[in-house]
This record gives structure tokens, C-alpha cells and sequence, in this order.
């Protein structure tokens, strides 16, 4: 097993109150009368779950500033990436994702485990609720898909984090399907392919529910054909991919950012032309601040923000051919009042404003989850993998002429030494970046990461220890494969300690 495997000692402090991950109880205390007496009991028993995706809920007993849905799902995908670079050494557990140094006894993973059963278990209370009724109403019936999506998306981003991506082992252990809340505590995890089959079944069943539209911040069957779109590109069903793509892109409720709003995007992504799904935060109730914002490690205006995490050299290498691009623009460098650029340990500080701007607060965005601009490199990445490279290479020229490059466009042509993949995963790293998606667009492609540059995700070691023309190896296991047991996190002590049945990851 990897480092840091289960010590016994700590069993008695880490088992406290929480039993079975699975024996959660639904938020407000959820039942069927009081889901079905009344649409408005309804409404605020599907709105209890999206509140699950930000509320710093208590967990063992306690609640914890820095334990959030949303700031743990970023963190665990996008650290331990090549985008975002380590500034020093914390505490925080959030710093084993750039180590790649796991643990079960972790708290951010114990935690996004625990909320992510809650927020399925919150989706089936309704869902057994509302299927006991004879004749919902198209409202109802919304509302319902609307639990089938979130109980899809939350599988989803749980099968990511927990398990080997599925072009590399479909018959690998996935997670623990839970689709009843009479589910018995006692249960083996499904096989990676099972979980996808369970996450495609309900994001089907969503999407024909759901036919009025409530906003970006709640699920549509245009967010369930996104969930679509993402789960067969990971599963590597290329034409199931294009397919909700075109769904989504040809449905016209929504368009592109321009070069123009690009830079917008984030800042207002209730209202972004782009956004398809997001999670709603409010000036009023939901800015964290320095503690428990998404923005807070990777953004700082000198009074907000711890600002310890910053835009990796690899990335920015890697979109430095194109100054011109707006994507730039969530790049911010930290200067002095002459212009030199500020480092700390040795790095250069380059922020990251993707989740600040909302309202002029510099720790306040609603996250984007799902929106146009993927739908289009999803459709890129499945016909590059199918051998239409013309066809991706137009995708990929949409996004770019939309972002500030109509004269960088590649018009059907390769750069010579590139393959059409080579291009869609480049594009893919500056459109989507720091939006979870780095890691998982390598490794389901049986790509390694590179990760050969100075910064604390090289444990142990100083600047001056891993200079490449004096101590090469200094790098050692820093370019991670695609096969690396490193590249997933281990199951929770929390379950495997309750759950007998429930196997540990290697």
C-alpha cells in the first residue's frame, strides 16, 4: 500500500459518532409527507440537496470552515494537477493532493465522502417520495429529474476521485452505488463500469424528467445531457459523446462568450450565456471569506484570501505563445509598485480569480459545474479519438476565436508533430483550468503528468535541491502515470472500518 496506511491508534478518535457512511439522515429531516404535502415542501427538500454542494455542514460533531462540497472537489482534483502550483507547506490536508501522499484518515476526503452520500441519500428520499404519487404534475416531475441528475453527478465525481478511470480498468473497484434509503449498511463496492452504467441510467431518466427550466442554478436536461456527454467521453464512447454534445450545442439556449465577455464569465455565471449548471452563491449568506471559500488558497487582493497556491510555470508556459488570449485574464501576477513580479519560496505568484469577482468580492463566484464551452471540447476530444480530426480541429478553432485567437486558428491543419488529440487536450488545459478537469483528461487518455518544476508538491526538498543540471533526480517520481495508485484517493477509514464489505484501495 502507499504511505500513511491506516494507523490504529487514532481508531478510537476517528470512529466517534459517524457509524456507517451510508447511515446519514436526509437534511431537515426529510419525509415523505412532508416532500409530497405541499410543492413547496417539494421545493425546498430538492433545494436542501443543492444547499449540500456549499453549506459547511457539521461533521463527527463538529463543523469545520474548510469542510465544503465544492471547495473539497476542487481542491482534491485541480492540486494535485499541473496547474496550480504548491507555495508552501500546511497543514490543511488539502496539501496530500499535491504530495500525492494519501491517506484514509484525511479529512477533506472523509468529509467529501460523507456529503456526497448525504446529498444521494437527500436525491433517493425525494425520488421514493415522489414515485409513490399517480399523477405528478410536469413541475413535479421536474423536480424529480432533477434528484436523478444530482444523484448521477454526485456517483460521478465519486467514482473520479475514488477509483482508476475507467479506460484503464473498467472492471476495477468503482464505489458504493446507493440508489435506496433502505440500502443495507453492508455493501461491496461496484465495479467502475457498474457506477457508470448506474450514472448514464439516471442522468437518462433525469433528463426526460426534467422539461421547464429554473435557472443555472438548478439542473435541466441540458445539464443532464452534459453529465452524458462527460461520463461516455470518460468512458471512451466516442459517438454517445458527440451525440448529447450536439444536444446541448444544437439546442440553442446558450452560446459562447465572446472574446469580449469572456472575461465576464465567472464573476456572473448565474446569468453567463455559457454556463449550463452552477452552484448559486449569495453576497448575503454564502461569502466565506478567508476560510472555506474555493478562492481562498489560490487568490488574495492583500485583505481577502490566504493566496498560498498560484498558477503553475507549466501552464503558463504552456499559454505563452498567445499573450493575446482573455484567458489570461484569470492569471493575475502579483507586482510591487514597480512592476517586478513577487515570489514566495522561490515561486512566482500568479493568483488565480476564476472563483472571485461576484459582486466585486474577491473569495465570491458560483461555481460553474457544466457549461457550453466543454460541450464543444467533449465533441473535439470524441471525434479526435474517432479519427475526424477536421471536425475537432474545428471545435477546437471555435473556442479559440471566441477567446481573443482568430489569428492562431488551425483550420483544419495539424502543426507538423501533433496528432488532433495532442491539440484538443492542449486546448482543453487553457479552457478549462482550475475547473477540475486537468488530471482526469490525461489519465483517461493513458497520458502521464508532468510535474518537473519547482514547488512544495516535491516533499522534502528545497529549491536548490532539485536544479536539473546539478540534481536531476530531484524530479524523481514527479512525472505520474496514468496506472500510478497515486492518481486516486483512498476510501475513507470512516467506511472501510463500518462497512466489512467495503475494500481499500491499493
Amino acid at each position: 500500500m502507499r504511505s500513511a496506511i491506516i494507523i490504529l491508534i487514532l481508531l478510537p478518535l476517528l470512529l466517534w459518532q459517524t457509524g456507517c457512511m451510508k447511515d446519514v439522515n436526509p437534511s431537515d429531516a426529510l419525509t415523505t409527507e412532508t416532500i409530497t404535502s405541499s410543492p413547496e415542501g417539494l421545493r425546498n427538500a430538492v433545494n436542501g440537496a443543492y444547499s449540500l454542494l456549499k453549506d459547511h455542514v457539521p461533521f463527527n460533531g463538529t463543523t469545520d470552515d474548510n469542510n465544503m462540497y465544492l471547495r473539497q472537489y476542487f481542491q482534491l482534483s485541480d492540486f494535485a494537477s499541473d496547474d496550480i502550483v504548491c507555495g508552501q507547506t500546511t497543514e490543511d490536508p488539502l496539501f496530500y493532493s499535491f504530495s500525492l501522499d494519501h491517506s484514509p484518515t484525511q479529512t477533506n476526503t472523509r468529509y467529501f465522502w460523507y456529503i456526497s452520500y448525504k446529498i444521494i441519500n437527500d436525491a433517493n428520499t425525494v425520488i421514493e417520495a415522489v414515485e409513490k404519487l399517480s399523477n405528478p404534475d410536469a413541475s413535479t416531475q421536474q423536480l424529480l429529474g432533477e434528484c436523478y441528475f444530482m444523484r448521477a453527478f454526485s456517483h460521478f465525481n465519486l467514482v473520479k476521485l475514488f477509483a482508476m478511470p475507467y479506460t484503464l480498468n473498467p472492471a476495477a473497484a468503482g464505489v458504493i452505488i446507493r440508489t435506496s434509503t433502505s440500502d443495507p449498511a453492508q455493501k461491496a463496492r461496484a465495479s467502475v463500469a457498474e457506477v457508470y452504467k448506474q450514472i448514464i441510467a439516471d442522468a437518462r431518466k433525469g433528463a426526460d424528467l426534467m422539461t421547464q427550466a429554473r435557472g443555472a442554478q438548478y439542473a435541466s436536461r441540458e445539464a443532464a445531457w452534459a453529465l452524458l456527454s462527460r461520463a461516455y467521453l470518460y468512458e471512451g464512447v466516442n459517438d454517445s459523446t458527440i451525440y448529447f454534445a450536439n444536444k446541448v450545442i444544437d439546442g440553442g439556449r446558450f452560446s459562447l462568450t465572446s472574446a469580449a465577455t469572456y472575461p465576464a464569465l465567472f464573476a456572473n455565471a448565474i446569468t453567463g450565456s455559457e454556463t449550463i449548471f452552477c452552484v448559486a452563491f449569495s453576497k448575503e449568506s454564502d461569502d466565506y471569506g478567508k476560510f472555506g471559500s474555493i478562492a481562498s488558497m489560490i487568490f488574495s487582493d492583500g485583505n481577502s484570501g490566504w493566496g498560498e497556491e498560484f498558477a503553475s510555470a507549466s501552464l503558463r508556459d504552456t499559454m505563452s505563445a498567445n499573450p493575446e488570449d482573455v484567458r489570461w485574464q484569470y492569471i493575475v501576477p502579483l507586482t510591487d509598485d514597480n512592476g517586478a513580479l513577487q515570489q514566495k519560496n522561490g515561486i512566482d505568484i500568479y493568483y488565480i480569480s476564476k472563483f472571485s469577482g461576484q459582486d466585486g468580492r474577491p473569495t465570491l463566484s458560483s461555481p460553474i459545474m457544466f457549461r457550453l464551452a466543454e460541450l464543444y471540447l467533449n465533441r473535439a476530444e470524441a471525434n479526435a479519438k474517432a479519427g475526424n480530426t477536421g471536425a475537432a480541429l474545428d471545435d477546437v478553432d471555435m473556442i479559440r476565436s471566441n477567446r481573443g485567437l482568430s489569428n492562431a486558428l488551425y483550420h483544419q491543419q495539424l502543426p507538423a508533430g501533433k496528432s488532433a488529440l495532442d491539440i484538443v487536450l492542449k486546448e482543453r488545459r487553457l479552457e478549462l483550468a482550475f475547473e477540475g478537469h486537468r488530471s482526469y483528461d490525461l489519465y483517461r487518455n493513458k497520458r502521464p503528468m508532468d510535474r518537473t518544476y519547482w514547488g512544495y508538491h516535491l516533499p522534502g526538498l528545497k529549491q536548490s535541491d532539485i536544479n536539473p543540471a546539478k540534481n536531476p533526480a530531484g524530479y524523481a517520481n514527479m512525472v505520474i502515470q496514468p496506472n500510478s495508485t497515486k492518481i486516486i484517493y483512498y476510501i475513507p477509514i470512516d467506511e472501510v472500518e463500518t462497512n466489512k464489505l467495503c475494500i481499500q484501495n491499493p
